[in-house]
Parts: structure tokens; C-alpha cells; sequence
């Protein structure tokens, strides 16, 4: 078995690059594509004859130029024209709710947006009652800060 591997190693080579092809898919950040850039070209040294040395030579030589030229060109190339979304909590940055609880000058209150119930100061000194429409415009950790929009009572 080991004397047909070792007569045949480019087969070995190209499973390791179709094994990083798959893990690729599981990853999807471009990172394993790489090493197997790097398995097709050994793999490639390996279907000439050349020795293990000049195969795993060329194999991290393959992999190192892919890294750093081919990884950074092809996520600029992938990532290009996509717009810069903001997520999770700081995407309530601008949005508008209803108050649902007194949202008191020196303490808290609560704020319904979307559905979802927040906690909510504001940056006024002034009291917002219930039913208002309100503004998200800061927030600390999972306390929003809101301003009055109107006040239709």
C-alpha cells in the first residue's frame, strides 16, 4: 500500500485539494481554498515526477502566494458594491418607536419598536409619557436613548 502511494502521490495530493475544497464550502472565507491551491500544485510537481522535497515546496509556496495575493484580491473582487449594513442592536440607530411606559427624565422607561420592547432614557430633561413617538438616536449596551418626534396624546 505504501509503495503504491508513494508511486502514485498525486493522487494523495489530490484528494487533500478536493478535502479543502469541501471544508472551504463549510467556511466560505476563502482562507482553506488556498492550501488547496496549493495540494493542486503539488500535485501537479508530484504527476511529473518530481521528489516529495519539490513537492511540498511547491505546495507551500502555492499556498503562501495564494494567501497573500489571491485571498485579499478575490474577497475585494466578492465583497465589492456590497453596501455596509449595520446589525443587532446598532442597526435601531435612527429608527422610530412608541412609547409603551413612561419614559421618566431621571430614570427609565420602555420603548416599543418593531415589536420588540426596549429600555429607553432620555437625553431631555423633560418626562416622555406614554403613547408618544419617539427616535432612536444612541445607545448603551441594551439601553436606547430616544428624543420626542411628536407628541400625540
Amino acid at each position: 500500500m505504501i509503495d503504491y502511494l508513494s508511486q502514485h502521490l498525486w493522487q494523495v495530493w489530490t484528494v487533500i485539494a478536493v478535502l479543502c475544497l469541501i471544508m472551504e464550502l463549510m467556511a466560505g472565507d476563502l482562507f482553506i481554498i488556498c492550501f488547496s491551491f496549493g495540494a493542486v500544485a503539488a500535485a501537479i510537481v508530484a504527476a511529473l515526477g518530481l521528489n516529495g522535497y519539490i513537492q511540498l515546496s511547491s505546495f507551500a509556496l502555492f499556498t503562501l502566494v495564494s494567501l497573500f495575493w489571491f485571498r485579499p484580491v478575490a474577497r475585494r473582487y466578492l465583497r465589492k458594491g456590497e453596501d455596509e449594513r449595520v446589525s443587532n442592536a446598532d442597526a435601531l440607530l435612527g429608527r422610530q418607536g412608541r412609547v409603551v411606559e413612561t419614559v421618566h427624565a431621571d430614570g427609565f422607561g420602555r420603548v416599543q419598536i418593531d415589536g420588540d420592547i426596549w429600555k429607553a432614557v432620555t437625553h431631555d430633561t423633560a418626562d416622555i409619557p406614554k403613547g408618544a413617538n419617539v427616535r432612536v438616536i444612541g445607545r448603551e449596551s441594551t439601553i436606547i436613548t430616544v428624543e420626542i418626534i411628536n407628541s400625540n396624546l
